[in-house]
Order: structure tokens, then sequence, then C-alpha cells
């Protein structure tokens, strides 16, 4: 195994593409079987013509790829600016399986297994780890993940919401040398490969965890037998000036993962939006479907905190990558450097943890990663996926 990353900020689309790809062909030892490609926005003009440029220059290679209001590659994050990158590489011993599905080819989630297994072309003691690039306008990401955990509930998933468009429509996604404007493509790789992910959700707890005694779907009417903007009013009142301004406009809803655990520590919790408030009753909008009797706890976000979540979460890697290892960044449109001040910070952090692996991605409308064993569509989110043979 053999990976290789490289980009371009050409501003037109087919040198870039021919530049990028000859620069990655080159850096590998044999002709490459997987090529994963993220086209800025400033290219958009040209996105029909992408893959079949990119499939004519690498031949017979899995070319998977979509558009990206920014991209990351060759160590470095590009924003706001004309960019190609490509990550991938040679994989004897892996099978990739890929596919273009449209929303109304999806299962439901509790459908016949055979039913997933016959749309993905895998089967669960096959393993796969999967790759799914979506557009967030025509296809129900979630609802695709739920199917997912039940029929392949071992097995990991990984990617993002396609970003840099404005409309539905605009998304350009990436199979070979096809370009879709909806829907989504999931590659699964199975056999000499493995796929360990890395979710840092950037927030640090506030307050006390607390029991939800009282809720209906999204909306959070009661904790501890409180309502909750009354537990709010109280905890703002002890929270430092700094806090209280990041209150105003960075606050959060973790949900534990751990239900029956006796304490929580950051990194415990699923972070979800808070959608809105309900000042006659007193209760909250929350981004997700809730429980009685679940434990939840409030959560700021600031760069200082996403910072270190990053570290505290590179930190635990539970091996060092092996050699002809790569990495895989699915990192958030609001992360970057809107959130830090400075290029690349998600990207030398890495690089300071693991090494100089090369590491490809972009930033997304929505990050695909697991949290307590079951995937989620984040926000604000940096997802890592380190590919190495299977140990």
């Amino acid at each position: 195994m053999q990976w290789a990353s490289a980009t371009s900020r050409e501003p037109d689309l087919r040198v870039a593409l021919e530049q990028t790809a000859t620069e990655f062909a080159a850096a590998l030892d044999a002709p490459p079987d997987l090529a994963l490609v993220f086209i800025s926005e400033s290219h958009k003009r040209q996105y029909a013509s992408a893959a079949a440029i990119l499939a004519d220059q690498l031949g017979e290679c899995c070319i998977v790829g979509c558009s990206a209001s920014g991209v990351i590659g060759d160590g470095h994050e590009w924003e706001r600016m004309a960019a190609v990158s490509i990550i991938g590489a040679t994989l004897p011993g892996a099978v990739l399986t890929a596919r273009w599905i449209e929303a109304a080819d999806l299962p439901a989630p509790e459908d016949s297994p055979l039913r997933w297994q016959h749309l993905l072309g895998v089967t669960p003691p096959q393993t796969p780890a999967f790759l799914i690039l979506a557009d967030p306008y025509s296809f129900p990401v979630e609802a695709f993940l739920r199917g997912l955990d039940r029929v392949y509930p071992e097995c990991v998933k990984l990617g993002g919401l396609a970003s840099g468009m404005q409309a539905p429509g605009e998304v350009a996604l990436y199979l070979e040398r096809q370009t879709h404007r909806a829907g989504a493509v999931c590659l699964a790789l199975t056999g000499d490969i493995e796929l360990q992910t890395l979710v840092a959700q950037g927030c640090r707890p506030i307050g006390e965890p607390l029991f939800i005694t009282r809720c209906q779907g999204a909306q959070l009417l009661e904790v501890d037998g409180r309502r909750p903007l009354d537990v709010l009013k109280s905890l703002y009142e002890r929270l430092p000036p700094d806090d209280q301004v990041l209150m105003s406009h960075s606050l959060f809803l973790g949900i534990a993962m751990r239900p029956a655990a006796t304490e929580y520590r950051q990194g415990d919790f699923l972070i979800r939006n808070l959608m809105g408030a309900d000042d006659d009753s007193g209760g909250l909008v929350v981004s997700a479907d809730l429980r009685e009797k679940h434990v939840v706890q409030f959560h700021l976000r600031d760069a200082a905190t996403a910072a270190y979540d990053l570290e505290r979460v590179l930190s635990n890697l539970d091996a060092a990558p092996v050699q002809g290892s790569g990495a895989l960044l699915f990192s958030c449109t609001g992360r970057g450097e809107n959130l830090y001040g400075v290029r690349d910070h998600d990207v030398n952090a890495f690089r300071h943890h693991v090494g100089d692996l090369p590491l490809g991605g972009f930033f997304c409308n929505g990050e695909i990663g697991p949290v307590g064993g079951t995937t989620f569509v984040h926000g604000y989110t940096s997802a890592f996926g380190i590919a190495r043979p299977r140990r």
C-alpha cells in the first residue's frame, strides 16, 4: 500500500487537473488504484469536464470526488481560492466497490438487509469501510447512515457533504468518468485495508450533566425537573464574562453517548445545535431526537476549545500508522482560517501528532463520522480517517 497527495492552484481546471494527476501518479511506484479528487468552487463552470479529464490522465483507476468550498492536500488547507486536491493510493489486496445512489433508490433504514447489500455491493462479513460524499440538498444522509449502521454495525463510515454551492443542482459528485448533480457517491473498501477514524467536535462542557425529565421529539422541555431556559439563565450568571459572550452565539447541547456512566468528560458527548427557544414553555429545540432519562450537558465552542479538543483526540491514537499509510480529513467550512485566524491549523496539528503522512480532503457542509459507536452528520467538526493495511 502506498498513498500520495498532490494539489494545484492553477486557475484553469484542465491545467490544474493534468498537473495534479501527473504529480500524484509520479509519487507512486505503481499505477494508482484509487484517486479521491476535490475541486474548489472557483472552478464550478468547468465541473462537468473534470472526471473525464482525470480518467484520461489516470487510466484504470477508481475516481471518486466532489465539489468543495476549499480543499486540503499536500500539507495545506486551501480556502477561498482556485484549488484542486488529489489523495489516493495503490492498494494491493484491497477491493473497491463504488456506487452512485439517488434518493429514490435508497431503502428505508429498517428495510431488509439484503436490499442494502444489493444497493452497495458488499456484505457485512466483508467488513467494508465506507467513504461517503453526498449532496446536502438532495440526499437524506442521516437516513442513509441509520441504514448503514443497522446493516453494517461493525463497519467504519466516514466522509462529508459537498460544499461550495449556493443552490440545489450546483453540486458536483464524481464517480469514474461521470459527473452527478445530486445524490451521493459511496465507496466501499474491502480486503487488505482498514480505516481508523478520529472525530474532533471542538466543544467543552459548561455547567453540570443533566437528566432529560421531559421531551417531545426535538423539543427539550425539562431537565432535572426544571425548564431549560431557567437552567441556562442560572448558568449564564455563574460564567466568566468571556464565556457569557460565547453563550450568546456558540452554545450547543451535548448528548451523552454512555448513558450509564457515573462521570462525564469532554468528548463523551455528541454535540448538537440549538435551533430555537420558546419563552412561554421555557423549552429548547435541538437538532436531535431526544429521549427521556438521557444525560445532556451544555457546551461552548471557540478557537481555543477547538484546538484543545483536536489535540486531545489526536493524542489518543491507539497505534502509530504503519509505512504506506495515508490520511483523509473532512473539516467543516466553519473551521480553518475562519475559526483560528491562521491557515493549516488542523493539518499542522495532525502532522505534529501523527507524522508527515499523505493527507487530503475538503471543507464540508457537514462531516460524517462515528461518535460512541454510532455514525452522525456533524457540524464544526474535523473528521479524520487513517488508511492502512489490516492489522
